[in-house]
Order: structure tokens, then C-alpha cells, then sequence
């Protein structure tokens, strides 16, 4: 359950709650906002009921509200309207439609800046660029590190874009925090708890990509342990699930964000560049995941996709990113 305390609360009146909320054998989680404090209660079995009771009559509460989903903060249920999220000069979900789009990985100033030019001339609002790479071989490119990401952050500040980039080590989160707009929780890291713990101290927003086998509510379970853990400022990215099939690299769950919008208040950003795998079919899943009502997406690109260092294939050249951007302005004026 959520407890929604009165403006201006007490101390006193905080303390009891927690008290009481221990009493009945049920956890505190405690959300500290603008003008007043919100308290997540944690916890199944039959003092559930008996404790909402009591808080409802408890001085400085203003309002109890039983969640039914396991992910309590994340749920449509404690938020009706639609989270935003300012990144950098960005603002991700809401009414808008946010197009993030770089290189897989950061290889040069030369080849990032070109990029950046791009995606800014094009409606651009975010950079992504890959410093860490986590690759499924020890002996491909693992990425420039901070080298990296102090690439990254010139060539947001000099295109005026957000930035956006991954992280995939507890200790790193300081690191890549001090840098970019966005930090990413690649799919291969959506359960990595530690990590998750560590970004919900983070203030930075996070960027939380969909494991390539987790349900949707396994998904959303990840998002609240950064809610539990005090960060707020979460989008969720969808960039498609295993399958028995080859012909694509994953299925690309264009279906998730209009089920997330039934589920959660958190903006969804769609990736069809690591769903497809390749390049020819990128701007046909753009469109497709403008046309269903995502919040965006994050497109890989690069100038010369074919001596890329990570993800070539799957990278659209500029002049296929201009196209596919000039023609998704269709699709977004329809349904933003």
C-alpha cells in the first residue's frame, strides 16, 4: 500500500506511522517529495488490512491506498498521470516524443561529432554512445572507458543534446553519473540487483532496458527496486526478447508499450536497432513503435556502419538516419 502523508506532517506524526507499520510485520519505504512525504508499505499477509485501518485513523496521514501489483511505486495504481523526466534539455514521456540516436560504441571525436550534427539537424534530442561495452566475446571491443565518456559529454555540450550512456558495474555508477544525462542499465543488467541498488542513490535518471528473456513483469520488478531504492526518475526501454527464430537478432515487443501503459506511469522508449540486428528493417520498427505510443526511441547509428566496432549491421548510415527521422515526423504528428 501507498500512505500519502498531509503536507507539513510532524515528525511525530511520520514516527508513528513507521511505528505502527512495524507493528503489523510489514516493511517502510519512504520517498521524501517536494511538499510532502510518501511512504511505500511492503508486505503480504493478513495485517495488511488491520494496518491500513490504523493508519487511516493515525494524525498527519492524508490518504491509504492498497496496491495489487507486487511493483507498488512503479504501478498505474499510485500514479495516474504520466511520468516525466527531464534529461539534460530533454524532457522524456508526457506528450512528447523523444529520438535518441548514436553509435553503439564511441570510437573518436571525428566519427561521434559526426554523428551528433546529424541527430541534432534531424530533431534529435538525446546522444547515445556506448564508453563500457559489455560483449558476448573477451576479444571484441570493450570501449574507450572514460576516454569515452569524456567524448560523449563534448559532443553533447557542443550539439546541445542530452547524453546517454551505459553502465555495468556497481562501481562505475560515480563515474559515468559525473558525465552523461542518462545512465542505461543494459539488458544483460536488468537483474543485476547491486547494480540497481547502487542507481537508485544515483540522482541521475535511469535508463532501464528489458532483459532478452524477462517477462513484463520481471521488467517492472527491476524499475521498482530503483523506486525502493530512491531514484525516481526512470524510463523503461523495450529492445526485444529472445526467440526460437533467426531471421531477426530478437522479436521486437512492439506490444509492450501499449501493455506498460496499462501496468505503469513510466515512459517507454522502444530500441528496434538491437531487435532487428539489421539495418534495412530499422526504419520500418521506428515507425511501428511511433504508431503504437511509445515515448521514443534510441536508434543506432554511425558513418560507416560497415567499419564500425560494435554493432555495424545493425547501424543506419546518416543518410539512412535522415530519411527514417524526415518520415517518422508523420507518425509522431498523428499520434502525440
Amino acid at each position: 500500500m501507498i500512505v500519502s502523508m498531509k503536507k507539513g506532517a510532524s515528525r511525530e506524526e511520520l514516527d508513528r506511522v513507521k511505528q505502527i507499520i512495524g507493528k503489523h510485520k510489514l516493511k517502510v519505504h519512504s520517498m521524501r517529495g517536494k511538499e510532502r512525504i510518501v511512504i511505500g508499505v511492503v508486505g503480504v499477509g493478513s495485517g495488511a488490512s488491520h494496518c491500513q485501518q490504523a493508519l487511516e485513523a493515525t494524525e498527519g496521514v492524508e490518504s491509504v491506498v492498497r496496491i495489487s501489483a507486487p511493483y507498488k511505486f512503479v504501478s498505474l495504481e499510485t500514479r495516474k498521470q504520466p511520468t516525466r523526466i527531464a534529461v539534460g534539455p530533454a524532457v522524456i514521456g508526457g506528450n512528447g516524443f523523444t529520438l535518441m540516436a548514436g553509435p553503439c560504441s564511441v570510437e573518436s571525436r571525428e566519427q561521434l561529432n559526426a554523428v551528433a550534427a546529424v541527430v541534432a539537424a534531424c530533431g534529435g534530442k538525446v546522444l547515445r554512445g556506448g564508453a563500457f561495452k559489455p560483449r558476448t566475446s573477451p576479444y571484441e571491443f570493450q570501449g574507450l572507458g572514460e576516454k569515452g565518456l569524456e567524448l560523449l559529454a563534448e559532443a553533447g555540450e557542443k550539439h546541445k543534446l542530452a547524453t546517454v550512456t551505459e553502465v555495468m558495474d556497481p562501481r562505475q555508477v560515480s563515474l559515468v553519473a559525473g558525465y552523461v544525462d542518462l545512465v542505461q542499465v543494459g539488458a544483460r543488467n536488468m537483474q543485476n540487483f547491486d547494480l540497481l541498488k547502487e542507481l537508485g542513490g544515483c540522482k541521475k535518471p535511469v535508463l532501464l532496458k528489458r532483459g532478452m528473456s524477462a517477462t513484463v513483469k520481471e521488467w517492472l520488478m527491476s524499475a521498482e527496486y530503483l523506486f525502493a531504492h530512491g531514484n525516481r526518475k526512470v524510463a523503461l526501454c523495450e529492445r526485444g526478447i529472445r526467440s526460437f527464430d533467426t531471421v531477426t537478432r530478437n522479436v521486437f515487443d512492439v506490444a509492450s508499450a501499449p501493455v506498460l501503459r496499462t501496468l505503469t506511469h513510466l515512459p517507454v522508449i522502444l530500441d528496434p536497432s538491437h531487435a532487428a540486428g539489421r539495418r534495412d528493417i530499422v526504419p520500418a520498427l521506428c515507425f511501428a513503435a511511433a504508431a503504437v505510443g511509445s515515448d521514443g526511441l534510441i536508434v543506432e547509428v554511425h558513418p560507416k556502419p560497415d567499419e564500425a566496432m560494435s554493432d555495424g549491421a545493425q547501424s543506419l548510415t546518416l543518410q539512412q538516419f535522415r530519411a527514417m527521422a524526415k518520415k517518422l515526423e508523420k507518425f509522431v504528428s498523428v499520434m502525440v
